[in-house]
């Protein structure tokens, strides 16, 4: 009865007119950003996040979530008619949605890709709902021990699962973390690392940072694209699946909400692994796997559903422990940190409106996104064709206007343009910019906690492993952390042998 009356209370958040009207901008853009291939969530809600600062929080973040589960709708878009994928999430959706493209069947790939991210999305809202309450009251056992083991947990699972190397995500987070210790020590007063720049003084904005990481890095990036791509071009009269189409899709949708939403919970989870396990999972248990890479709708609609209930499933560690599950929510939190809301275990009981007017907002963004993308997918192919050429400049004019709007500083414009030379140079070189972020975000909450662990322990690491759970998550961080060094150590040593033998 207790949930029952906070979901009620969340329709009432989610349903007042400023926040239904935020909803719609964010899954609008949304949309939009995972139509145009290579822009993406990351970046726009980089973008838009100084224009959200003069917003209550709660109306901030649904429409910055908005525009997250909104791109998981709009990257299929891209990847059926292109080839090419609108968001990483997506990368899946091409193996079987432009086949059947090709097929001439890009109408019910569309449609149940659509259909099947709103049962996804819905379903996945009914479990977090049933799973609320047991969060919070299990959340209520962590103090800074525990909060601080969490985060080095988080820190270890996020960075592993970082494109590429282990070793360059561990760097990338090490060095985010040095970053956040930038500024003012919030316990003796004294500059850190400041060097004598007084805009320094109060630590590194988060805005200009993102910004240039993901704003200014990817127009760089995407500057150096050469060619272009084709359209397919067929006609889109008819979108709904056909009957055979459902029952071979039913319970791929089934278990691809199933997938994404437990794979969602854990932190360094999320859309991206769900996508994958839902499509080998599907893979494994056809009983014609040699149908997939051909067309096999259930390859599409498994992926496609795990994809949107793993984006909404990954607002559970992030609202009510503080933990981001990737760089999109790492943002979020962030922004939440800038309007003054502490993000962590006490957000249910602190603030309810933000916990539950988000979720329950996610409700009428599927339905939005439902009717968004059905009707109006002969207009989404038509904004395919717009020349980057046009959209770059307008992009970087934005991010110049948005970031010098922030705090009125010419020094936060040129710290964008530093980090947008960063990310640059990090997309080339093949080093993620998500686990600098992730670092950069968690480290003033790492450092508060394990100042009052040790603080709690007279100066004693052995709090760490006295209490239970914190001893959990320490030792399971540990362990992660071996297992993603151990190979590179065990080739190095093979390397070291082979020369000694020779």
């Amino acid at each position: 009865m207790e949930t029952l009356n906070l979901v009620v209370y969340g329709f009432q958040v989610a349903l007042a007119a400023h926040n239904v009207f935020a909803c719609f901008v964010g899954v609008l853009l949304g949309t939009l950003v995972g139509v145009l291939p290579g822009l993406g969530p990351v970046a726009t809600i980089s973008i838009l996040l100084p224009i959200t600062l003069s917003m209550e929080p709660v109306t901030a973040i649904i429409m910055l979530a908005g525009i997250y589960y909104g791109a998981q709708y709009g990257g299929s878009i891209t990847s059926i008619l292109l080839n090419v994928p609108g968001e990483a999430t997506t990368v899946v959706t091409c193996i079987e949605g432009h086949k059947m493209a090709l097929a001439g069947r890009a109408g019910p790939a569309l449609g149940i890709s659509a259909i099947g991210s709103f049962i996804g999305g819905t379903l996945c809202l009914v479990g977090i709902m049933f799973l609320a309450a047991p969060l919070a009251k299990f959340a209520l056992r962590f103090g800074p021990p525990e909060y601080s083991a969490l985060i080095f947990l988080a820190i270890t699972l996020i960075t592993g699962l970082a494109v590429g190397s282990p070793v360059k995500g561990l760097a990338m987070a090490v060095l985010g973390m040095m970053a956040g210790t930038i500024g003012m020590d919030v316990a003796t007063g004294e500059p850190r690392f400041t060097f004598g720049i007084h805009p320094l003084f109060d630590g590194l904005g988060l805005v200009p940072v993102i910004m240039g990481l993901f704003g200014i890095g990817e127009i760089l990036t995407n500057v150096e694209q050469k060619g272009g791509t084709e359209v397919i071009k067929t006609k889109f009269s008819n979108v709904w699946p056909t009957m055979q189409d459902w029952v071979a899709s039913r319970m791929a949708i089934l278990r691809g909400t199933v997938v994404g939403f437990l794979l969602g919970l854990i932190p360094g989870g999320g859309a991206l692994i769900a996508t994958f396990a839902s499509y080998s999972l599907e893979k494994k248990i056809s009983r014609h796997p040699e149908r997939f890479g051909h067309g096999a709708i259930e390859g599409l609609a498994g992926p496609e559903t795990a994809n949107n209930s793993g984006s909404q499933a990954s607002f559970v560690p992030m609202l009510s422990l503080g933990l981001p599950s990737n760089v999109v929510t790492a943002i979020l939190i962030g922004a939440l940190i800038i309007h003054g809301v502490e993000p962590g275990p006490l957000m249910m009981t602190t603030n309810p409106d933000i916990f539950w007017g988000v979720l329950v907002s996610m409700y009428l963004g599927n339905v939005m996104l439902l009717i968004l993308n059905l009707p109006l997918i002969a207009v989404w192919v038509q904004i395919l064709r717009i020349p980057y050429k046009f959209l770059l400049p307008l992009i970087m004019l934005f991010c110049l206007v948005g970031v010098y709007s922030t705090n009125f500083s010419i020094f936060d414009v040129f710290v964008m343009i530093f980090f947008g030379i960063i990310g640059y140079l990090m997309n080339k070189f093949q080093y993620e910019p998500a686990p600098f972020i992730m670092g950069l975000v968690l480290c003033p909450i790492f450092e508060n906690a394990f100042r009052q662990s040790l603080s709690l322990s007279d100066g004693s690491f052995w709090i760490f492993f006295s209490r239970p759970i914190s001893a959990v998550l320490v030792i399971g961080g540990i362990l992660i952390l071996a297992g993603y060094m151990l190979p590179s150590f065990r080739r190095k040593v093979k390397v070291v042998q082979e020369n000694a033998c020779d």
